[in-house]
């Protein structure tokens, strides 16, 4: 299987670094579409593949075409591509606000996938939601699933609304986590603490409660009640968070992330 990454960012060399690691292709097979002689030239040196920094006839050898690409640049792309595009050649997309039909449409073909990664894809643990277009047959699909597996964990979504809401939740989600870390570290700065004590008091908090989480099946309410006593600390805190109505000011924020990603979409 030959695999061909169009934009060689950080995830699309993310992602062409995760399908070597994990041997699903080999260097032989993996080519790299990248505009930028600079970076076409840092590319190289990685030995991760081929690189090209023109498209050309060599693009209807591949049997995946994975658009990488910020989505302003995108009718620039489908302008430069589409006659390199047979129709039977497997489109996955990983750019955020850009809808099936658009590329069907501006590609002229029918087998499309689109899927919304998120930051830790980089170090192998990210999350992924996809859909496809009805054209993609069942092989195709678990094709790009086993690909898109090397970066995390993966969940299949039917309807493409799904993705604009996945984009909000788990592809906004690191941006959360690393808020709610940044205000914690702060404050443990505020009460004497140096930022190197700040930052691993903090980091270890963080894995330490996900790690509870996964090897137990308790919900988060719960866990919550199991750090909370009566008259405690924890407690007084979570006083100040229902006063002021954390959780729906978090609530509200992730529901305008998602109405963007619509936004984006439309």
């Amino acid at each position: 299987m030959k695999i061909l990454v169009i934009g060689g960012g950080n995830m699309g060399l993310t992602f062409a670094q995760s399908f070597l690691k994990s041997k699903i292709v080999t260097s032989d097979n993996m080519l790299i579409l990248e505009k930028s002689a600079k970076k076409a030239d840092q590319l190289k040196e990685l030995n991760i593949g081929t690189v090209h920094g023109e498209p050309g006839v060599w693009i209807k050898d591949c049997d995946l075409i994975i658009l990488a690409v910020k989505p302003q640049d995108i009718q620039r792309l489908f302008d430069t591509i589409k006659d390199y595009i047979g129709d039977q050649q497997v489109v996955l997309s990983i750019m955020a606000g850009v809808t099936i039909d658009a590329i069907k449409q501006g590609l002229n073909i029918t087998k499309v996938i689109r899927a919304m990664p998120n930051l830790p894809a980089q170090v192998g643990i990210g999350m992924t939601a996809f859909t496809s277009s009805d054209e993609v047959t069942r092989i195709e699909l678990v094709m790009v699933q086993n690909l898109l597996n090397a970066t995390g964990k993966t969940i299949y979504v039917d309807a493409e609304n799904d993705i604009d809401a996945s984009t909000a939740i788990s592809g906004s989600g690191p941006a959360y986590v690393f808020y709610f870390m940044q205000g914690l570290i702060e404050q443990a700065k505020e009460l004497g603490f140096s930022q190197s004590e700040a930052e691993l008091l903090t980091y270890q908090t963080f894995k330490g409660a996900i790690e509870l989480y996964n090897k137990h099946n308790l919900s988060c309410d719960e866990w919550i009640k199991k750090v909370s006593s009566k008259g405690g600390t924890t407690e007084a805190a979570f006083q100040v968070f229902n006063k002021e109505a954390i959780n729906e000011l978090f609530k509200r924020g992730v529901n305008r992330a998602y109405e963007r990603s619509k936004e984006l979409s439309e």
